[in-house]
């Protein structure tokens, strides 16, 4: 059993906020229905980037929409929505993405389908939300990361502004949105009714400043970059080797000795200049120029050996050809292949969520465009004759 596949969603979304939402629901068994513009598809399908090897798709709308299911309608046709309200009858959830205004416009807003099905649980993720001055404006995770203070605390100090480099504000946004709507099916056993779910990609790249108001709030300080070093501790950083670069965490007194004594700089444990984490954070640099010197002598992976083995948290930074070669990585399963009717086996990332009982599982890759309309419509009673006719008239 799937946790998820008695749940029916209509995906109206695009790009990649909306549409890694529906997939997180996708994965965990929800029957996953993606609604797409008849010609076109979704605007992942054909603008974003790398193409697959053979067919027409992106590798970035095969990389967010596994296990649903493609049916295209032109929402502008009036015989188009009502086979849409159709759908709506039966579904439990409805997420878009689009600027707000545009579903009234399109006749499928939480307002018209809720009197449809009055336990319609329908969520919209926006770039700024629903309401608020800059809710009209366009939603893009770049904006996002700007106006959300993201940008102004990644990168290295006195450094221009640098975005995260990956895209934060959406795939936040995607997870939340999951979160509203599961919430909200749970409160729906309770009242027997759905609700709207607003969220927004700005909000959503705040809420992940948790470090950073802290900060400011605290302090009265304006949060700064710090470039890979945390802000409430050190050495928290990456640091350079004879070969590279690697990753240390030493947030307390233990492992700050610890670290010390591996590295054979004992004589630091007591140096004023960092004896507490408060004397470590004011001389940043000093510490990291003096832990550098030795760390100069061997490479990456012996000083990894080497503090591992005494205790204290090390790791290399790895770029994503070594991820995927990672004992770990292969052992926790995420690289997954799954067969596409086109392209043969394609790869994508597992699932991060292992439940003991009823887990996740990748049933079928991102669909054809269109790839399930006949069968969704069969489902809901159409005839071949009808569908047909749908098609000679350009609903479908």
């Amino acid at each position: 059993m799937l946790p998820l596949e008695k749940l029916k969603v209509l995906d109206l979304t695009q790009v990649m906020a909306g549409p890694f939402c529906c997939q997180v629901l996708a994965d965990m068994g929800a029957d996953v229905i993606k609604v797409e513009p008849r010609e076109t598809g979704e605007q992942s399908r054909r603008s974003m980037g790398f193409k697959m090897e053979h067919g027409e798709d992106t590798a970035a709308f095969v990389a967010i929409n596994r296990n649903k299911k493609s049916m295209t309608l032109n929402l502008k046709e009036d015989a188009a929505r009502e086979i849409f309200y159709k759908m709506a009858r039966e579904a439990d959830i409805v997420v878009e993405n689009y600027r707000p205004g545009v579903t009234k416009k399109l006749g499928v807003d939480y307002e018209t389908l809720r009197e449809i099905n009055p336990r319609i649980i329908y969520a919209s993720v926006s770039g700024f939300g629903q309401t608020g001055p800059y809710a009209m404006r366009a939603g893009y995770d770049l904006i996002a990361q700007g106006m959300s203070g993201v940008m102004s605390v990644t990168g290295e100090p006195g450094g221009p502004p640098a975005k995260c480099g990956i895209p934060i504000g959406d795939l936040s946004a995607g997870l939340f949105c999951a979160f509203g709507i599961l919430t909200a099916c749970i409160a729906r056993e309770e009242t027997g009714e759905g609700q709207y779910i607003d969220t927004s990609l700005f909000e959503s790249a705040l809420a992940f400043s948790v470090w950073e108001t802290a900060e400011l709030w605290s302090t009265g300080r304006v949060p700064q970059p710090f470039g890979s070093a945390h802000r409430l501790t050190a050495p928290y950083q990456a640091l350079q080797t004879g070969d590279g670069y690697i990753n240390v965490g030493a947030n307390n007194q233990r492992l700050w000795a610890r670290l010390c004594n591996a590295i054979g700089l004992e004589e630091l444990i007591e140096d004023p200049r960092f004896a507490t984490n408060d004397d470590r954070m004011e001389n940043r640099a000093e510490l990291a120029e003096e832990l550098e010197k030795p760390l100069a002598e061997k490479t990456t992976d012996e000083w990894v050996d080497i503090l591992l083995d005494a205790g204290f948290p090390a790791a290399p930074i790895h770029n994503y050809q070594q991820v995927f070669e990672d004992s770990h990585t292969i052992a926790r399963e995420m690289m997954v292949e799954m067969d596409h009717p086109v392209e043969g086996k394609v790869k994508g990332l597992g699932i991060p969520v292992k439940l003991s009982e009823t887990p996740g599982k990748i049933r079928r890759p991102a669909p054809l465009l269109g790839e399930h309309t006949e069968e969704t419509l069969s489902d809901l009673g159409y005839s071949e004759a009808e569908i047909a006719d749908f098609r000679e008239r350009k609903v479908i």
